[in-house]
């Protein structure tokens, strides 16, 4: 399993938006440049997270995005299950019928991947949008030029 460009760099955005934002409108040509990624993938990143809950757009000349909700409310459960779908080792242990396979029943490893999704969802859910920020905040900016990667 693997997280894709487009939940590491909605996690990226995320935290630039907490950093940035303070409850003002932040727009996706500044969010892109602090983060150096294309603006365009930004965007089609942040539909998806208004879709679900985690951003808001605001309309106008002083438009742009905010954080829905505290950075405290957001974990990067949210973020990642919202941009990648659920996470898990094998399809199997999705919980749907179609991604079983005849050997679903007796399978000796399905307890071992069972474990590791458990493991993955124990972890993200405990991490916060603010947890990154704190991290991030915490390394001098002389030393990462203000990136993070998550």
């Amino acid at each position: 399993m693997q997280i894709s460009t487009k939940g590491r760099y909605g996690l990226h955005a995320l935290v630039d938006l907490a950093l940035h934002g303070s409850g003002q409108p932040e727009t996706i040509k500044n969010i892109a440049e602090r983060c150096r990624l294309p603006e365009e993938y930004i965007l089609q990143i942040f539909v998806v997270l208004r879709r679900a809950g985690i951003v808001k757009s605001v309309r106008g000349s002083r438009g742009g995005y905010i954080l829905a909700k505290a950075p405290s409310e957001i974990t990067v459960g949210d973020v990642l299950t919202s941009l990648e779908g659920p996470l898990a080792p094998t399809a199997c242990i999705l919980g749907k019928k179609e991604h079983s396979c005849s050997r679903y029943e007796k399978c000796v490893t399905r307890i071992l991947w069972e474990k590791i999704k458990t493991g993955i969802y124990e972890v993200i859910n405990s991490i916060t949008i603010a947890d990154l920020v704190k991290s991030c905040n915490s390394i001098p900016a002389s030393k990462t030029g203000l990136e993070y990667y998550i």
